[in-house]
């Protein structure tokens, strides 16, 4: 195995002068997530966590976005040493993952397979090429997917797709994912579309699109009435904020459309 790492994490500044993170699989050519690379995301995702840009794409490099889990990390685990892997991955990489306070893009090329579309269903938008396919095919090992895709998955698709997609272990083509909602767009050139949308994304009101991702999170775990009850509060601190104050006075001024946002 090489010593060089599985995974590069990159910051670069927009235009507009906000910072982005671009993590990238890059461990041709299969980007397995083989103990390396599941070592370098969590110690990617800290410092991400740690110190957050205004938004990050999720990309890889390589003919494929990965061939999936390499299948010795599950070698010879007890049961509870499986529990406590999964315990470990939603700790380390899903859950701090889906908790960064800005917009994350997830950009798929190619094929993308098991715990690499895991990931991706972490993240808030997923863009897609034309000839990307999609598999949750953990059914060749006897095992389930287990760092939360069948329910991102149903949150997004349904349960009934999630079922289907889970125990067939079919792949399934970039058109058919944005019909059932989990591809949110298809793009020919897929990099460099998932690179526009994060900069555009990462220029706009951060303290705000963090907002919207705490309300719906609250939908997620609690259903619509929980969403409200946390609405006021979570809304309301954005009056504090110099994005919202700036913008209000820009739109009062100006009109709608030139404000500029520095992510206070």
């Amino acid at each position: 195995m090489s010593d060089t790492k599985a995974t590069r994490l990159i910051r670069e500044t927009t235009d507009g002068g906000a910072e982005v993170a671009i993590l990238t699989l890059a461990n041709p050519p299969l980007n397995l997530f083989d103990q390396s690379m599941l070592d370098a995301l969590v110690e990617d995702l800290a410092e991400l966590s740690a110190d957050p840009p205004r938004a990050v794409l999720l990309r890889a490099e390589g003919k494929v976005v990965s061939g999936g889990v390499d299948v010795h990390v599950f070698d010879g685990l007890t049961d509870d040493q499986g529990a406590a892997l999964w315990r470990t991955l939603f700790a380390q990489i899903i859950h701090p993952l889906e908790a960064l306070p800005c917009p994350v893009v997830f950009a798929a090329h190619g094929l993308t397979l098991t715990a690499a579309f895991e990931m991706a269903l972490a993240c808030d938008i997923i863009l897609a090429a034309p000839k990307a396919k999609f598999g949750l095919v953990e059914t060749v090992v006897g095992l389930t997917p287990s760092m939360g895709g069948p329910q991102r998955l149903a949150e997004r698709a349904g349960s009934g797709r999630a079922r289907e997609f889970v125990m067939t272990g079919d792949l399934y083509d970039a058109a058919t994912m944005a019909e059932w909602g989990v591809v949110n767009a298809i793009h020919d050139d897929v990099d460099a579309a998932a690179k526009d949308l994060t900069n555009r994304l990462a220029q706009g009101p951060t303290r705000a699109h963090a907002a919207t991702k705490q309300i719906i999170e609250a939908w997620r775990s609690g259903g619509v009435a929980h969403a409200d009850s946390v609405t006021p509060e979570v809304s309301g601190a954005l009056f504090d904020t110099a994005d919202l104050r700036g913008a209000v006075r820009s739109f009062l001024e100006v009109g709608p459309g030139k404000a500029t946002y520095t992510g206070r």
